[in-house]
């Protein structure tokens, strides 16, 4: 049976194993840290703007909310794939959450285009 999640159920899923995940990035010294701290703020950003895109007070406040999501997202694929690239992290264990972030990301794009071509037509 394939069970099917809203974007705010998998951008929430996302942001508890990203939050596991820079706990055990936190317990390593020097840069790991640091990086943590950015993924962190970024990974959470994503669910927290689509929850807010869920109360928005029109169609342009709703787009305005899933492109900030979006960025976020951006941003979150950029500190997973330094993080992998730079060898700080087991590749086999963090490519999982990068490829959910990108799957993420994939759908905020189809929902953006979807919004904007709504928008465009009441124009």
């Amino acid at each position: 049976m394939n069970q099917q999640f809203s974007i705010a159920d998998r951008t929430k899923a996302l942001a508890i194993r990203i939050v596991k995940a820079c706990t055990f990035l936190d317990e390593k010294p020097g840069v790991c840290r640091t990086l943590s701290k950015q993924l962190l703020r970024s990974a959470t950003s994503i669910g927290a703007n689509v929850r807010e895109a869920q109360s928005a007070q029109s169609d342009k406040d709703f787009l305005s909310k899933l492109e900030i999501a979006l960025k976020e997202e951006r941003e979150t694929e950029y500190w997973l794939e330094i993080l992998i690239e730079s060898e700080l992290v087991e590749k086999n264990k963090f490519e999982t959450l990068l490829q959910e972030t990108r799957e993420v990301g994939k759908i905020l794009v189809a929902s953006t285009r979807k919004i904007k071509d709504k928008i465009n037509k009441l124009n």
